[in-house]
């Protein structure tokens, strides 16, 4: 239910899931990987390929590898279940906003996972507030996600809040689920979204072309909206009604679907700054060299707002935090031009 998500593949199941391939329609001339993860979108090439490996695929209930000729057949899939992950404490700095018994409100810190994932085992917000809370954080989410009710990007900065009681973590719950929460977020990018004032609403879901990216679908997908305001318009051209050379920008959620502001802002023709996933296109010369000499190496993206009622208080809470120095900085040089 969060803007930000990064979902992780793997199906529940002590016995794992078998999953169905219908190579009957397919251009067997290509490998039986590709033909896989063609027929199962909803998983990767790599991860079949290490299916393969491992013989868990079988046609006729005889294991396939990759190196056997594709048949115009129905093959079976075993996908084992994810093993739980059990992340150990880590006394990890938290700029902490806010705390009680029942929840913990952070400023999260660029380059911080919000939890273990493959490849993120450690040094993740989840480690930190195990460290924090100790056996007071939420159980809710899980062995792998304990107190977690959203996510921002590994990559993004800004306000997040976590449960320490199963209650709070339901009603933090049910808030995002209704949509119910005030979030807006700071962007800097290429250009500006034209006008400087909308609304976008689209649908938005996996990628057809590259399943770990999001898109724009025409059909299919997660109604999504975004309001965004043009703050500041930096290196303006001569020639009036042009586009500037970038833009600060104001992303206010009414939704929550993974990468929605990157999605939804590059659908605009204004990708956020450093995004390396949906920034197509190359910033004009002067502003990679703004990006250069700032520092920054992440998507110009934060969490500036906060906004929610106490789950269980009932108390009105609302958290503001400017972009960090990255940000700040490459702001600064982006004024100059």
């Amino acid at each position: 239910m969060d803007d930000d998500a990064e979902e992780v593949e793997g199906l529940p199941g002590a016995e794992g899931e078998r999953l169905l391939a219908d190579l009957s329609n397919k251009d067997l001339s290509q490998r039986l990987d590709r033909l896989l993860a063609d027929a199962l979108p909803d998983m990767s090439r790599a991860r079949l390929q290490a299916l393969l490996s491992e013989g868990a695929v079988t046609l006729d209930g005889e294991r396939v590898s990759s190196r056997d000729r594709p048949q115009a057949a129905t093959y079976a899939v075993l996908v084992p279940p994810v093993a739980p992950a059990d992340p150990q404490p880590e006394a990890i700095s938290l700029t902490v906003l806010f705390e009680d018994a029942d929840l913990i409100v952070i400023d999260k810190p660029a380059g911080m996972a919000a939890h273990p994932a493959p490849g993120t085992e450690t040094g993740t917000l989840v480690n930190a507030l195990l460290h924090h809370c100790g056996a007071s954080l939420s159980g809710i989410g899980g062995v792998a996600r304990p107190g977690i009710v959203h996510r921002l990007d590994k990559d993004t900065s800004g306000v997040m809040v976590a449960a320490k009681s199963d209650r709070a973590h339901a009603g933090l719950s049910a808030l995002f689920a209704a949509h119910d929460i005030e979030r807006t977020y700071i962007a800097l990018t290429r250009g500006a979204p034209s006008p400087d004032r909308g609304r976008i609403e689209t649908l938005i879901g996996r990628s057809s072309s590259d399943r770990k990216k999001m898109a724009v679908l025409k059909s299919g997908g997660r109604n999504a909206i975004t309001d965004y305001v043009v703050q500041a318009r930096f290196g303006e051209p001569a020639k009036a009604g042009a586009t500037p050379l970038a833009g600060r920008v104001a992303c206010t959620l009414h939704t929550g679907r993974t990468h929605q502001i990157r999605v939804h802002l590059a659908s605009k023709g204004a990708p956020i700054l450093g995004d390396a996933v949906y920034g197509s296109g190359s910033p004009a010369t002067a502003v990679r060299a703004a990006i250069a000499e700032s520092g920054l190496t992440r998507q110009a993206l934060h969490a500036a707002v906060l906004g929610f009622v106490h789950p269980v208080s009932g108390e009105p809470l609302r958290f503001e935090t400017p972009p960090p120095a990255d940000m700040t900085r490459l702001e600064a040089l982006l004024t100059g031009l």
